[in-house]
């Protein structure tokens, strides 16, 4: 049997995957009993790993989200997979520092195979061409803060920095809506209490007041959707157009922010911490199917009808592809 410490490990290594496991199940995957899976959960409570008892016919545990960071357990290839996203994603943008900090922390608790693998990734970090003018990128403390309020339906105050060639006009009081990006930028699409009609912020010029004001109810968005009414503002400004033959949205099991870099002029909303809408143009409706494809996550087809066409023409395309061929023979003589 397996020495206390390297079971608890093992045990929190499975707790650590999203499902509920039973006692049953813990017990048979361990090689222990029921009661000794009991005493070790209670020993990972005592450490301070947020452990919720399961009610149903058989029990069960699940690891939630607590009031502090425990330490966490990664199999290599999440060790170094973390290691790489930390290095490469961060890369040019606000958090790098922090990241940095965290891969250090990381970097210095791995076993020497797994360091000697990470440090082969070199990584030179690229300006996105939205940045080529100098523009600010997006806080990422102020892009959190925007993202529960939106979520929570909470009056906005804050000051607008001004650009180039225009003057501020104080604080401004919003109801915000929606978090969206656009050609690189992040925006915040709010009613202005003020003016008493909705508008476009820049986040990157938004320094948000404290406290945040009461909750009210959402309004409708003109247009219907969010990409409406994001391209019908911006559309024209710099004498391009949005327009594509085939236009389909999609919603990714991704952080916006993920998705944002790659989504070139889609329009991306934030839906949740790890779920986003989309919405992509392309010239075909298999080439839009294939465009959203690239990314690695599920995906929802909120429309149109042709483009969950589209997807189920290419993986009948993909399957044939994956089958295994036959040698060629060559014909006796």
């Amino acid at each position: 049997m397996q020495k206390t410490s390297a079971r608890l490990l093992a045990l929190l290594s499975l707790l650590q995957t999203p499902r509920d496991w039973s006692g049953d199940d813990l017990a048979e995957r361990l090689g222990i009993t029921s009661r000794t899976v009991r005493r070790d959960i209670d020993r990972l409570r005592e450490l301070d790993y947020p452990i919720r008892s399961v009610k149903g016919p058989a029990g069960g545990y699940r690891l939630e989200a607590g009031t502090r960071l425990p330490p966490l357990l990664f199999d290599d290839a999440q060790a170094v997979a973390l290691a790489v996203a930390l290095r490469t994603g961060a890369a040019g943008t606000t958090v790098a520092e922090d990241a940095s900090r965290a891969l250090a922390t990381l970097r210095q608790v791995m076993p020497p195979r797994l360091r000697h693998r990470i440090d082969l990734v070199q990584v030179t970090a690229v300006r996105p061409p939205a940045e080529a003018d100098g523009t600010p990128q997006a806080d990422a403390q102020i892009l959190m803060e925007l993202s529960r309020v939106v979520r929570a339906h909470e009056e906005l105050r804050f000051a607008y920095v001004p650009g180039p060639g225009t003057t501020g006009d104080g604080v401004r009081r919003v109801e915000p809506h929606h978090l969206v990006t656009w050609r690189h930028r992040w925006y915040l699409v709010a009613w202005d209490l003020h003016r008493e009609d909705w508008r476009t912020f820049r986040v990157d010029r938004i320094r948000p007041r404290t406290p945040t004001g009461p909750r009210f109810a959402p309004r409708d968005l003109p247009g219907g959707t969010v990409s409406t009414f994001v391209t019908g503002r911006f559309r024209g400004n710099d004498g391009t157009t949005t327009d594509w033959p085939c236009q389909g949205e999609v919603i990714l099991h991704l952080p916006a922010a993920e998705v944002a870099p790659h989504a070139e002029d889609g329009i991306v909303e934030e839906l949740g911490p790890r779920r986003c809408r989309l919405t992509l143009g392309s010239w075909s409706w298999n080439g839009l199917a294939a465009a959203l494809g690239r990314f690695d996550t599920d995906i929802e087809v909120v429309g149109p009808p042709q483009l969950a066409t589209a997807f189920g023409d290419l993986a009948a395309r993909y399957a044939r592809a994956a089958r295994p061929t036959e040698p060629e023979t060559t014909p006796e003589r």
